[in-house]
């Protein structure tokens, strides 16, 4: 007998309801797997839209100056604009960007020469030309009058373009910066010897570099850090021309020598065990600020290089506060 037929019509059809969403499930696990062995990019690309998404930007391009700009833009309030470190790209702020866009309008770009945005063969990419170039993005999209925030290399031209151009910003935040006098560690003597830490051929190198930069280095599966390899190794000559460039003494000091042009309220930020930029900077920081109207100064424990990352809620209420007070 038959006991298909014999069972209630409701059971029939929850039996092939609960069928058809297994045979769902089993095509989902093997595209996601086979995704994973083969099209691993495809999968980085898909989270950082979903990121993206989460954090309610979008992404948009404009031409300015000599590159194409690609960046993110979302929110709605005063204008912050985030600006990444060396050998990174706009991704680095998603993790944070949710608590910001909340409150603020937010603007996202990859520099010139990194990440999505165009670069020009033979150009130079020192602290110097990018601050003209940002010059050329913030006119292009009028966003002059915002909070600018720069990471790391991002910083020093922050605060390169904000010594240059002091009317058109109305605050400036230094995050873990490049371009400032600090104690000379491990990481610097190996910099200045011509040893670039952040380039890598394989997984082993990739997690060295990121011990650099992270408290805790991040858990990321094999097939991606492959990625992140071949993306390495494809810009490797645009990543030494430019490691190269920063290595001269006129970039070591770039903002340093210009923290008596600064005449907006800065704020410094840095995380208490950065490996990259000793914390020694904040003091140089605050001690060549002799003309501005304001200086904060804010240390996050927990975190290295990537303060951003490690600790978005309490960079957020930082950067936050400081908006609000000025």
């Amino acid at each position: 007998m038959n006991t298909s037929t014999t069972r209630p019509l409701w059971q029939r059809l929850l039996i092939r309801r609960l069928k058809f969403l297994g045979i769902l499930a089993a095509l989902a696990i093997v595209l996601v797997g086979g995704s994973y062995l083969f099209a691993p990019q495809w999968l980085l690309n898909a989270n950082t839209w979903r990121e993206a998404m989460n954090a309610q930007l979008e992404k948009r391009s404009v031409q300015a100056g000599d590159t194409r700009w690609v960046y993110y833009e979302g929110g709605q309030g005063p204008t912050i604009v985030l600006l990444h470190g060396f050998a990174a790209r706009k991704e680095v702020w998603l993790k944070v960007a949710p608590m910001l866009t909340a409150h603020f309008h937010v603007v996202i770009p990859d520099l010139p020469g990194w990440g999505e945005s165009s670069r020009t063969p033979g150009a130079s990419y020192n602290i110097d030309n990018q601050a003209d170039r940002l010059n050329d993005f913030i006119q292009t999209l009028h966003l002059q009058h915002s909070l600018i925030v720069g990471h790391s290399m991002g910083g020093a031209i922050a605060g390169v373009y904000a010594a240059e151009h002091p009317q058109d910003l109305a605050q400036l935040a230094l995050v873990d910066t490049f371009g400032l006098k600090f104690k000379e560690n491990a990481f610097a003597k190996e910099a200045l010897s011509g040893k670039d830490p952040f380039v890598y051929d394989d997984r082993a190198g990739f997690m060295r570099a990121n011990a650099w930069a992270f408290e805790h280095v991040p858990n990321i599966p094999g097939r991606f850090i492959d990625v992140f390899v071949q993306d390495n190794i494809k810009n490797r000559a645009f990543i030494d021309h430019t490691f190269n460039e920063l290595r001269e003494d006129s970039q070591v000091l770039s903002l340093q020598t210009r923290l008596d042009k600064l005449t907006m309220p800065v704020l410094g930020m840095w995380c208490h065990d950065d490996k990259i930029i000793d914390i020694s900077a904040l003091e140089s920081l605050r001690g060549g600020l002799t003309h501005a109207p304001s200086i904060n100064t804010s240390i996050l424990n927990g975190c290295n290089h990537m303060p951003q990352m490690e600790k978005p809620d309490a960079f957020a209420r930082v950067l936050t506060s400081f908006m609000l007070a000025h």
